[in-house]
């Protein structure tokens, strides 16, 4: 019997071996196609797919009557992809509680539990060939406080909605049938305090690899140049998971953007026990490197393979940024040895007409909207981002303050500040990570230091490279957090930093969150009624400022590392000063769907160095002939002369981080500025328009990719028949698209109950000011995507792109 007992571990092994033999090195493969989606309940477990009332851990993998249960039947389920969110589908709803205020009015959280749980179900296939690899789900994002079942089996919870997750489900998998995943959210208890959505809305992928391989995150690149070389400092986790001891030997190299080698480094041999890990640090040159700046971000990658027998059975390709961060207490953030003032916006991940489900390509446009503007640093307000964000950061030239969602110790958020690190110590744009943000019952106290310590041992382990900061709504304060962290970080309290840099010359400085200007684009009074602040720097809550006061002492500081302002881009939820009819902020440079506000030029002019002349208001004010209009200027010229109908109205000096201001007697017609700087001249102008005429139609992009999730996003305005933009344009518009479908639609009016979507593809939405905007997925089709804009009485707007 025993005999036959080792005969048998033999030929098992034999098989095993015969299985990994037979594999491919490692595929990350896309999960986000196909989902089935429904509501759950949580207070109704009938409702809830009799979760709660029936059994499901009493034996592994009896999923009973649920719909965790493979056999269900989820035909009726609706067909989704991920990303995914479905609050964003919502209709809006007035209430009197906070969280639902704060939340965009959108009826979610524990008040609503018909809408509180979301179930996801997937099928899928694994090759029998493939049998002896390795296999590991990854969420990138689900909000929130999922549980996660495959094939009936309980794989495991992940509790906040910002950081990804791993599971390994190897042992659950069936190579002949299929594969069920099922999982269920609960968004019931909120984390923040602005909309947050919920789903699975970020990525989801089945990592496939070898038993023996390299680490989750097990690749650590740091870069120091010295002369005219580069030092490249790596460090490699083997993991081996085979079912014996194990020999294998790790090679890696370098390439640049064109795919030449450019750096090699030596060899090595190493030996594993069963689930063993271990960790080779190796050092490479690179000559004459190119070096990632914010106007340069050159990107390199690392190569590690490993290898048994001569055969690579694992690969991961790193990519990364040759760059030297330093933070210097009196003389600020230095790149490369070139001083660099942070020029910053705050932001939330929610965008008009997706909600937190941003697809990958509105990453890219978001990040060069903001660079457009002169922004060169992007704090993730309040959580980690979604890697794809860091990913045009790396490659467009953005610095990044990484924030972590909770400021605690516990195994919890200890568990998700490692992900953190882990996961984005590698991305060129992460120059600091930030603890948290404004724990207001905790920061003063010893609590917070010693969480603030272990915290920044924690992050010197994973990541010696970089410093950290806390974003405390604190003046001149260092009792408590401010006692442990490297950098202070300012929200707000301005009158609080000359003092606190006087009583702490030795701690560096930086703005974690200034300003807090609230405006509505194109309104130009105070709507008490619809929820409307002007589109001046003139309003601010208690605890702000004005654009150009804080930046005024940012600017004429060295030791004030620069700051981010609040926020970039306007969000849902945080309606202030109003609350309904009001369900989004009014903080941003922008709106939602990322069209500018006059602060926006303001920002512009003493961010950059081009030539910036912009007018506001629009000059369309049927009715108030002869009455005085406030018409201001951002621009960096050195002298500004406004003239409205060729009569001139005053040349003034324009003072550094400042703006010019007339007070203009209105008369229809032609308001023109000019601006003169360093000797050259410059003019812009804005005239009274007629009615609209024609829908005009610009897509960001002439072509997109014909994989099914990239998009093009559709700006839509109106001109008058000599073809002036109308600005005050209100219009109802409709919208089609053949070869590609819309995924949402938005104005950026911050009280508008208009729906997001249309599961009926009737695509509708009112210009808000003269602009709205749509958002185009493509198919898996290659050829035109034509789409078409009407509207009552217009001339229809045309436009065609290519799939590629």
């Amino acid at each position: 019997m025993k005999k036959n007992l080792r005969l048998l571990v033999v030929f098992t092994l034999i098989l095993i071996s015969a299985n990994i033999n037979a594999q491919s090195v490692r595929e990350k493969i896309s999960l986000d196609e196909g989902w089935k989606f429904h509501l759950g309940n949580s207070s109704d477990p009938k409702k809830d797919f009799n979760y709660g009332i029936t059994n499901i851990f009493s034996k592994a993998g009896e999923a009973g009557n649920t719909c965790i249960n493979p056999s269900f039947n989820d035909d009726s389920w609706r067909n989704v992809d991920v990303p995914h969110d479905w609050v964003v589908e919502l209709p809006f709803e007035k209430s009197s509680n906070f969280e639902m205020d704060s939340h965009g009015y959108k009826p979610i959280g524990a008040a609503h539990p018909e809408n509180n749980i979301g179930w996801y179900r997937k099928t899928f296939f694994v090759d029998a060939k493939d049998s002896g690899n390795k296999y590991v789900l990854q969420f990138d994002g689900v909000y929130r406080d999922c549980k996660v079942f495959i094939n009936g089996h309980y794989l495991g919870s992940n509790f906040s909605g910002y950081m990804g997750f791993e599971l390994d489900v190897t042992d659950y998998l069936h190579f002949r049938n299929k594969n069920v995943i099922t999982v269920r959210v609960d968004a019931s208890q909120f984390e923040g305090w602005f909309y947050e959505g919920a789903g699975i809305y970020r990525h989801v992928w089945l990592n496939k690899m070898h038993p023996l391989h390299i680490a989750s995150y097990g690749t650590y690149v740091q870069t120091k140049t010295i002369g005219n070389n580069a030092s490249i400092i790596t460090e490699t986790k083997i993991q081996n998971q085979l079912y014996t001891n194990a020999a294998a030997e790790i090679q890696s190299y370098v390439i640049d953007k064109a795919g030449k080698k450019v750096a090699s480094f030596a060899a090595q041999k190493i030996n594993l026990k069963v689930n063993e890990i271990k960790t080779i640090n190796q050092i490479a040159t690179v000559v004459s490197p190119n070096l990632w700046s914010i106007e340069t971000p050159y990107l390199y990658k690392l190569i590690s393979l490993v290898k048994e027998n001569g055969k690579t059975i694992d690969s991961v390709v790193t990519k990364f940024g040759i760059r030297t961060i330093v933070v210097d207490k009196d003389k600020g953030l230095f790149i490369n040895g070139k001083f660099v003032k942070v020029l910053g916006t705050c932001n939330h991940q929610d965008h008009a007409g997706v909600g937190s489900a941003v697809p990958d390509a509105l990453q890219y446009y978001r990040i060069k909207l903001l660079k457009e503007m002169g922004d060169n640093a992007y704090r993730t307000s309040h959580n980690p981002p979604t890697p794809e964000l860091l990913e045009a950061c790396d490659e467009l030239g953005m610095i990044v303050l990484d924030e972590n969602r909770l400021l605690g110790s516990s195994e919890e958020v200890m568990s998700q500040f490692e992900r953190l690190i882990l996961r984005d110590r590698n991305h060129p744009s992460v120059f600091m990570w930030s603890l948290a943000n404004e724990e207001h019952g905790l920061q003063y106290t010893d609590v917070a230091k010693r969480i603030a310590y272990t915290l920044i041992a924690k992050q010197k382990e994973l990541d010696p490279s970089r410093t950290s900061t806390y974003a405390a709504d604190m003046g001149n304060i260092k009792r408590g957090i401010n006692e442990a962290i490297p950098v202070r970080g300012f929200n707000y309290n301005l009158k609080g930093i000359d003092p606190y840099r006087k009583d702490n010359p030795d701690q560096p400085i930086i703005g974690t969150e200034m300003a807090s200007t609230v405006c509505t684009r194109g309104i130009y009074i105070n709507d008490t009624i619809k929820g409307y602040v002007p589109d001046y720097d003139s309003i601010f809550p208690p605890w702000a400022s004005r654009a150009e006061t804080w930046w005024k002492l940012a600017a004429d500081r060295d030791w004030f590392m620069g700051g981010f302002i609040w926020t970039g881009f306007d969000y849902r939820g945080e309606p202030t000063p109003y609350t309904w009819p009001c369900i989004n902020s009014h903080f941003g440079v922008m709106d939602v769907c990322g069209f500018p506000k006059n602060d926006y030029y303001y920002y512009q002019s003493w961010w950059t160095n081009k030539d910036v002349l912009h007018i506001f208001p629009h000059w369309n004010w049927k009715g108030k002939e002869g009455q005085p209009i406030r018409v201001d200027v951002n621009s960096n010229a050195d002298e500004v002369e406004l003239f409205l109908n060729d009569k001139s109205l005053g040349k003034q000096t324009m003072q550094k981080n400042s703006h010019l201001s007339w007070n203009v007697n209105y008369e229809p017609g032609t308001l023109k500025a000019i601006g003169w700087k360093s000797g050259r001249q410059f003019e812009t102008k804005i005239e009274t328009t007629d009615e609209a005429y024609q829908i005009v139609a610009t897509p960001d992009r002439t072509s997109i990719a014909a994989d099914g999730k990239d998009v093009a996003v559709f700006n839509i305005t109106v001109v008058d028949k000599k073809g002036r933009e109308v600005p005050d344009a209100m219009n109802m518009l409709r919208f089609n698209v053949s070869n590609a479908m819309i995924i949402g639609v938005g104005n950026g009016d911050p009280s508008s109950h208009e729906p997001d979507k249309y599961w009926d593809g009737k695509y509708q939405r009112s210009l808000f000011n003269g602009k709205c905007q749509v958002i185009v997925q493509s198919f898996k089709s290659k050829g035109d995507i034509n789409f078409e804009a009407t509207g009552n009485g217009l001339v229809v707007g045309k436009v065609a792109i290519k799939a590629e």
